[in-house]
């Protein structure tokens, strides 16, 4: 679903990804974890062009998404993507949130953009808010919301940066259920998570970054348990110890 093939970018001199070759498959779930600044985020943000390579070939279920003549809103429209903050539209009421792009992008009739509203914000539990403003929910409902936007535009595979990071504890459970429930369902999933609960318990790999480069890729088990490269094997000991 997912390749990437001698990624690399660049802020000035600051080399923020360096080298990444990558292949995630289709109905994959995996997280990508690792210290503050490793390039997580800018990894995942590359996907949809939120940032521009500077040396690589990126491709996304066979499209090159940097060749010259790609529409980048076609190309977004097919890439879920929930960012940390929620960004709704405050003046919109919960199931306009959600039904304004296949309006909008796929040209939907607006009862049926509406009903496939419904049922998504019924998947992620909030039908009964479809009429609430996102200012009235709590920050777990604005990002369910978030997450039932992103799917209404039927995409095929879904990114998730650090989804959970902006909520308060006992909000972090509602989301990461949903995104069980996704991962369930065999979408293709990347997410740059510090959960490592979920992690372990969804992921079927783990990428471990650190300075710009993937140092690690295995299973869940494996690196909990027996992590290889040293970096990784600081990062887990100091995750047992926090």
């Amino acid at each position: 679903m997912i390749t990437f093939q001698g990624v690399e970018k660049y802020y000035g001199a600051y080399k923020a990804l360096d080298g990444i070759d990558e292949t995630i498959a289709k109905g994959e779930v995996v997280v990508v974890c690792g210290p503050s600044g490793s390039g997580k985020s800018t990894l995942i943000r590359t996907v949809n062009r939120l940032e521009p390579i500077s040396r690589g070939t990126i491709t996304v279920d066979g499209q090159d998404v940097n060749a010259p003549n790609v529409n980048v809103n076609a190309l977004r429209s097919r890439i879920g993507f929930v960012f940390q903050s929620f960004n709704l539209f405050p003046h919109l009421s919960v199931l306009e949130n959600v039904a304004v792009a296949p309006t909008m992008v796929l040209r939907l009739p607006h009862a049926r953009a509406r009903e496939r509203a419904l049922a998504l914000l019924d998947g992620v539990g909030l039908a009964n808010k479809a009429d609430a403003f996102p200012p009235q929910l709590s920050g777990g409902q604005q990002q369910r919301v978030a997450i039932a936007r992103a799917l209404a535009m039927q995409p095929p595979v879904m990114l998730f940066d650090e989804p959970t990071s902006a909520l308060d504890p006992e909000m972090v459970g509602e989301v990461l259920s949903v995104m069980k429930q996704l991962a369930a369902d065999g979408m293709t999933m990347v997410c740059v998570t510090h959960e490592m609960g979920f992690a372990r318990e969804v992921a079927d790999r783990i990428l471990f970054m650190d300075a710009g480069a993937i140092l690690e890729q295995s299973t869940p088990d494996a690196f909990f348990t027996e992590p290889r490269h040293p970096r990784a094997q600081k990062f887990v000991a100091d995750i047992r110890h926090a």
